[in-house]
């Protein structure tokens, strides 16, 4: 009996003992690019860990899809990896609380003041090439266009990547009301067509495409991860669709206090500071120091192309469906 008695009462310390160490836990869910190895996730979990006390916890997949489905039974406190090109029905579900943020300081090529979705970082859409394979890439857009059929290009699908989603309203904005006729002529040249951007730029890296849809920025993690100064961006005088990534929390988080420390550290400098080499783009605040010297020869665009997230909304469905059309989906 009296050993029963201090089995039990050791049964209780150690239990006692356990939660004492249990720490809260913060879900935030995310692109499935952004917890991998590669992906900025483990940088930004162990960096804030180690000022929260808590476990931060990512679960990857579809942003936006998991979240209409799940509504307020979500098991979210915050997201991060929207982008504006979807952000009015993030906004129409009611989810979400004003992020606290002073976003005058953010270094944008456009003007913020939504204070609900917070940028953390951004680039511009562009189609990234081999120099030693491709030696004379288009200089344009329409010269893209115009390329003879025999060019690869691989594209990423608008209908489950915002990067593909970027591209179609990158079309739009160049060629409006001619961007089916657009999509007719570039078809020929898209070998394939992936549902998300990390398969694209496989078959890039592999060198089974030309030319893949990407960013400006991409060159820079070849250039600095793998001294290779041979993939380049190719920059058209029509212009560059702007894209920046966003992070929001939940209004119905469990975890609002760690929820709104996961905002403020967003844009602290520690995260800011490592968001150039974490995800080879441009941090939402650029301060001396932040951005590696490489990312200073990288080519920018004379002209940012953007669409607020009505814009993109209200155009979304007519440009999917010419894109539809001419890849015969």
């Amino acid at each position: 009996m009296k050993t029963s008695l201090m089995l039990a009462g050791l049964l209780a310390a150690t239990a006692t003992s356990a939660l004492a160490q249990d720490k809260p836990v913060l879900t935030v869910y995310a692109p499935d690019y952004f917890t991998s190895d590669w992906g900025p996730g483990p940088k930004i979990e162990a960096g804030f860990e180690d000022i929260c006390n808590c476990d931060l916890q990512f679960i990857a997949g579809d942003l936006l899809p998991r979240l209409l489905l799940e509504g307020d039974r979500t098991e979210a406190d915050a997201v991060i990896g929207l982008n504006t090109d979807v952000t009015a029905r993030a906004r129409a579900t009611g989810l979400f609380a004003p992020h606290g943020q002073d976003t005058s300081t953010l270094s944008l090529p456009i003007a913020w003041t939504d204070d609900t979705f917070l940028p953390f970082n951004w680039g511009e859409t562009a189609f990234v090439y081999d120099t030693t394979k491709l030696a004379n890439p288009p200089q344009s857009f329409q010269a893209l266009l115009d390329a003879p059929d025999d060019l690869k290009i691989a594209i990423q699908d608008p209908r489950s990547s915002i990067s593909g989603l970027a591209l179609l309203l990158w079309v739009k904005a160049i060629y409006g009301d001619e961007a089916q006729a657009a999509w007719e002529k570039l078809a020929p040249k898209v070998l394939t067509v992936t549902p998300g951007w990390s398969e694209s730029y496989g078959l890039f890296t592999d060198g089974e495409v030309d030319m893949v849809m990407s960013y400006t920025t991409s060159p820079a993690y070849h250039i600095i991860a793998e001294d290779d100064t041979t993939k380049a961006a190719a920059i058209f005088p029509e212009g560059h669709y702007f894209m920046t990534e966003l992070a929001a929390q939940l209004n119905t988080t469990d975890q609002p206090q760690l929820a709104q420390a996961f905002m403020d550290y967003i844009l602290s400098d520690a995260f800011q500071g490592m968001i150039a080499t974490a995800n080879w783009s441009y941090p939402a605040i650029i301060k001396p120091g932040f951005l590696p010297p490489q990312f200073a020869d990288l080519p920018r665009p004379a002209k940012t192309l953007f669409y607020s997230e009505q814009e993109a909304e209200e155009i979304r469905q007519e440009a999917l469906d010419e894109w539809l059309t001419a890849f015969g989906r």
